[in-house]
């Protein structure tokens, strides 16, 4: 049942080059929080476990959360290899650019053209590192550069010579030594010094790499760049637990906290049990759930214990005989 319902929500479009590079989702309807599809492929010797995330547009945490079993860099020939492309929207407001950092992915909902349905596209980022957090709340998309210059802020050069590595020119051109790569969108928040930007490193998209601006693979910033227009709204948002409805089926989908809020997902568990406590409570009143409708402890112990970022399953309905 829950195979042919999500075969609604199919790809609109795949852009066909060496790298799928942006894959559009019709928006479910609200009510519904999951989108995408579970697939898979097969390693060749030719190609590392990142050759396939950047392939499939996956992260590189995503990908080895998903595929804890297969080798970084030398897969099998032949081995499978899990590509977790179906996601629980965050729990923020269907609007611009929505950025979930445990799970380092960035969602756009663009606004639709009349008679258009309603889609989602998402695409996996680089985030700030943990001296450098990149930061919570809603700004927007204040100034859009296509091949910009990079002025390294001081924070980063002092960082550089504590480490004992040569600082950066005081201004780097455009071209292909540029950090920000081709394209790069100026957010509002932090007077203006953080990015959405392109890189010339793409296996850190995926990982906590940056000194606060999130980073996008080149092929997804240029997709996305002549989409996003300015005042564009983006909310940064910290959920490494989320949760989904889809029928009168919970699913959850769970990541590893950022290192700093370690401490307080001490009880990662328990955590989760409020999240689901409490989830529970609002579908309650919103009338959504059978009598018959229990958690499936197995399945919720077995996500917990994986935080493999894949939507799960976690609900049944009570045998009744």
């Amino acid at each position: 049942m829950y195979r042919s319902i999500l075969f609604n929500f199919t790809v609109i479009s795949l852009l066909s080059a060496s790298y799928v590079c942006a894959e559009t989702w019709v928006l479910p309807p609200h009510g519904v929080d999951i989108f995408g599809q579970i697939r898979t492929t097969n390693a060749s010797r030719e190609e590392t476990l990142l050759d396939i995330a950047r392939q499939y547009d996956i992260g590189q945490i995503e990908i080895l959360l998903a595929n804890p079993t297969v080798d970084r860099w030398l897969p099998e020939d032949g081995a499978k290899v899990v590509l977790p492309s179906r996601y629980i929207l965050p729990h923020a407001e269907r609007k611009g650019l929505v950025l979930n950092l445990p799970e380092m992915r960035i969602y756009y909902f663009p606004e639709p053209t009349k008679g258009e349905k309603p889609v989602v596209i998402t695409h996996p980022v680089g985030i700030g590192r943990m001296d450098w957090v990149t930061p919570l709340g809603i700004s927007k998309i204040i100034d859009k550069k296509k091949d910009p210059t990079w002025t390294p802020p001081k924070s980063l050069q002092l960082d550089r010579i504590a480490n004992g590595e040569q600082p950066y020119p005081s201004i780097v051109p455009p071209g292909p030594t540029n950090p920000l790569g081709r394209h790069a969108m100026r957010l509002s928040i932090g007077g203006g010094s953080y990015l959405i930007h392109g890189t010339i490193k793409p296996f850190g998209v995926g990982m906590r790499v940056s000194a606060g601006c999130v980073r996008m693979y080149p092929e997804d910033i240029e997709a996305l760049f002549d989409k996003v227009p300015l005042g564009t709204q983006v909310q940064v948002v910290n959920q490494p637990i989320k949760l989904g409805w889809l029928l009168d089926s919970l699913f959850i989908e769970l990541h590893p906290p950022l290192e700093e809020d370690e401490e307080k997902y001490t009880n990662y568990k328990q955590m989760t049990i409020n999240a689901i406590n409490d989830f529970l409570t609002l579908k309650s009143s919103q009338k959504n759930i059978t009598e018959d409708f229990e958690i499936d402890q197995e399945a919720l112990r077995k996500a917990i214990i994986e935080k493999n970022g894949i939507p799960i399953l976690i609900s049944r309905l009570r045998d009744q005989t």
